[in-house]
């Protein structure tokens, strides 16, 4: 008898009908002889109605009653789907996240979690029964409900797959499993048979949507296996798992973009020690994290500094960037909403030169403007207008290869 743990998606879970589909899925690997427990997300486009409410109620939500306005989705979910199996004849069981509980710390919206009480849980399924969580939240020491960002519901089933040391992790999606590229821009892209946790980590911060970052990096110091499957056919997915030495034969495993990001810029500060920590200092305390940094040449002692948030954080950070721009005496902030994080993944760039160049040669080659550039062991990242993006993504998937072969890990 193995343990396993299946997180299905706000699409997988989008409709009765798609519910019941969900049921009879788990309901097949429990028949097999297995323990379940089931992670599941809100409905499909519920937490955006909740998220609008918020927005139209005032400009600036409070956090904690945020977090419990939005985690109110996933409630619905689990509640039907153990409804259903109930209906079918099987033992199941609902919990919130508080109820596992699933601890967390007291950042609200952006909550990590810090442990699992695995003791119910363990009871329960000792009993045959079927564990059904909601994603996407916890509870804090003083008992608040926390969640733990969007997507989170990825993390919520990996850290259970982790703390109850479950024998596999499987993530049920709308798609087959991580592919080269997003197969709505490249038609050629191909289906990744098995990725290793760095790689997983780069795409999910660089705007691929499969996985939520937090759920690799959970994955990666836990160990845990990650299956990524369609929740609509039976064919085999993606294995994110540990690196191995055939993974570095491949050049570049894929090529990812984000909109969901955009730039500031704050004109003619002094050069200067101190300068940057005093803009982005108060950021970081509003729990606002930046992304790409660009601090262009001095000249006569006066410096431009730009840099990108989410597009979520945007207004935030802006309003917060004003008033640290002040501060250092610049002569104005500038932003761009309208840009694009386009990035090359892949291990085998650490033990290959000149990828930068086909890079940069291939845009140039299409008359795409470079705007920033950020570059790790196993990515390059620019920015670039948002008119380019899916004529960036092409070229630079028909310029590594990732179109004319298998993107087999294997």
């Amino acid at each position: 008898m193995a343990l396993v743990v299946q997180k299905y998606g706000g699409t997988s879970m989008g409709t009765v009908e798609r519910i019941r589909n969900v049921a009879k899925r788990v309901a097949k690997t429990y028949d097999a002889g297995n323990d379940m427990i089931v992670v599941v997300s809100a409905m499909s486009g519920e937490t955006n109605k909740l998220v609008a409410f918020a927005n139209d109620m005032c400009e600036f939500p409070d956090n904690r009653e945020y977090d419990v306005l939005v985690a109110s989705g996933e409630q619905v979910s689990i509640a039907l789907l153990a409804m259903c199996l109930k209906s079918m004849g099987y033992k199941a069981k609902s919990y919130h996240g508080w109820q596992v509980p699933i601890v967390t710390d007291s950042v609200f919206s952006k909550a990590r979690i810090e442990k699992i009480d695995d003791k119910k849980v363990r009871a329960d399924l000792k009993d045959g029964t079927i564990i059904i969580v909601a994603g996407f939240q916890g509870v804090d020491k003083e008992g608040n409900v926390t969640t733990l960002g969007r997507g989170g519901s990825d993390t919520s089933a990996v850290a259970m797959a982790a703390g109850l040391k479950a024998d596999v992790c499987e993530i049920y999606t709308d798609v087959d499993g991580v592919y080269t590229t997003d197969p709505n821009i490249c038609q050629d892209a191909r289906k990744i048979d098995k990725v290793s946790y760095d790689e997983m980590l780069e795409l999910a911060s660089l705007g691929a949507k499969v996985l939520q970052i937090r759920s690799v990096e959970f994955a990666k110091k836990f160990n845990v296996d990650i299956h990524v499957r369609s929740s609509f056919n039976d064919n085999p997915g993606t294995m994110v798992t540990k690196e191995d030495k055939d993974m570095e034969t491949v050049l570049v495993s894929g090529i990812a973009y984000d909109k969901n990001e955009a730039k500031i810029a704050v004109m003619h500060v002094p050069d200067k020690p101190g300068i940057a920590a005093k803009l982005l200092s108060p950021l970081s305390d509003a729990n606002i994290s930046v992304d790409m940094i660009v601090q262009n040449v001095s000249e006569a002692g006066m410096t431009d500094f730009t840099f990108t948030v989410t597009k979520a954080d945007f207004k935030k950070a802006l309003a917060i960037t004003k008033e640290s721009a002040k501060e250092v005496n610049a002569r104005d902030v500038v932003t761009d909403e309208n840009i694009t994080k386009v990035s090359i993944v892949g291990v085998g760039m650490r033990s290959h030169a000149g990828v930068a160049t086909t890079m940069f040669e291939t845009l140039a080659r299409e008359g795409i403007n470079i705007q920033m550039i950020s570059t790790s062991e196993i990515k390059i990242s620019v920015v670039v207008d948002n008119k380019y993006t899916e004529l960036a993504v092409r070229v630079l998937h028909d310029a590594f290869g990732l179109a004319g072969k298998s993107a087999a890990m294997e």
